[in-house]
């Protein structure tokens, strides 16, 4: 197969390309340049796709033999994740970037640009495994459990599923590090990127705020209490404990969380912690990496990254999802992704639009 290699400039993408070249496969190395500001060298190691990264993945083609190219996406990344993400959180909901990044560019932009220029397929440092079920391509949890993706892969669809590959999944990363070092490659100890990397300091709350400026508004207590102040809805999700600047404390002295953010009022709710729990999850824009279950089906649930997965009762209706979990669990925004597993296999993936409790 011809095959494009998504080259990160980290050591995961790394030993991926050099397994797919020792599968056999005719390989071409891409990384994708998606900062527009990529001329600046990254100080910390927390983001990715700088003009660092882009040397140091062109350091392992040139190590690999393979032709290496720079696909210049920032543009397609701006509108499409970045103003997204931005977007989504004037609107009061918590967004996962790392997702619409999967869906838009990697498994969208790329993919097609990959399979128009004749290329068979793509493939990835993501830690996931692909497994040949009874009805063709299965998404699969990776063995390296601490490290897997497949959360944030769970928005491909089948036609894109069937055009990718993870070479990574069936290893852990120390192996992977140990891997790289015996291939000589230079980012073999290289640190991993984390945190959202268009905001290279993580500070997320900060960075909005120069996006959307101050909007000031009140913190309310679940009985309508005002009980502070905030510059801006925006920068809180539902869950959020620190950074609150409460004024009025409880009488009790109860902790208080995020419950609630409305936007359309600019106000900020807090309450107690028993007030977060979700036991009923509604969801929409629906992908199904293979068929869509049929009925109400018994699956379990992923709300975060490297979160818990619950059992669940699922139900879908073409785009839209109803999840009813078994025990109410904390912290559950709209604008999340819920991500739906039987046993290790994604069966698929969901936005979150509302939450409710069932009567008990």
């Amino acid at each position: 197969m011809r095959v494009v290699a998504a080259m990160s400039g980290g050591v995961d993408s790394a030993v991926a390309a050099s397994r797919m070249l020792e599968a056999g496969h005719e390989v071409v190395g891409v990384h994708l340049a998606l900062s527009q500001s990529a001329a600046t060298l990254r100080e910390s190691a927390r983001g990715c796709c700088t003009i660092e990264d882009a040397g140091d993945a062109r350091r392992v083609a040139d190590k690999l033999g393979i032709p290496f190219y720079v696909w210049d996406m920032a543009e397609r990344f701006k509108a499409d994740v970045v103003e997204d993400f931005v977007a989504e959180y004037e609107a009061g909901r918590t967004p996962n970037p790392c997702l619409r990044c999967n869906e838009k560019i990697k498994f969208a932009a790329l993919l097609d640009k990959a399979l128009a220029l004749g290329f068979d397929a793509v493939a990835t440092g993501h830690y996931a495994q692909i497994v040949e079920g009874p009805n063709g391509r299965e998404l699969h949890r990776a063995v390296d459990m601490a490290k897997d993706q497949s959360y944030v892969l769970g928005v491909l669809d089948a036609d894109q599923l069937a055009h990718s590959f993870f070479p990574l999944g069936d290893t852990t990363k120390p192996q992977i590090r140990e891997e790289a070092a015996s291939k000589g490659f230079y980012v073999a100890n290289k640190p991993d990127s984390h945190d959202i990397c268009f905001i290279a300091d993580g500070d997320t709350q900060g960075y909005l705020a120069k996006r959307l400026g101050k909007q000031p508004g009140d913190i309310v207590d679940s009985d309508g209490e005002v009980v502070g102040r905030h510059e801006g809805a925006y920068g809180f999700t539902v869950g959020q404990r620190r950074g609150l600047g409460l004024k009025v404390p409880r009488e009790d002295h109860a902790k208080r969380y995020v419950v609630d953010v409305q936007p359309k009022t600019n106000t900020v709710v807090v309450g107690t912690a028993d007030l977060l729990g979700v036991d009923v999850i509604e969801a929409e824009h629906a992908r199904w990496p293979g068929p869509p279950p049929s009925g109400e089906v018994r699956l379990g649930a992923q709300l975060r990254a490297h979160g818990e997965e619950f059992p669940a009762w699922v139900c879908a209706d073409g785009e839209r999802v109803t999840v009813r979990l078994d025990e109410r669990t904390r912290g559950v925004a709209p604008g999340q992704s819920v991500v739906l597993y039987e046993g290790t296999r994604v069966v698929g993936s969901a936005t979150i639009t509302a939450t409710a409790r069932a009567p008990r």
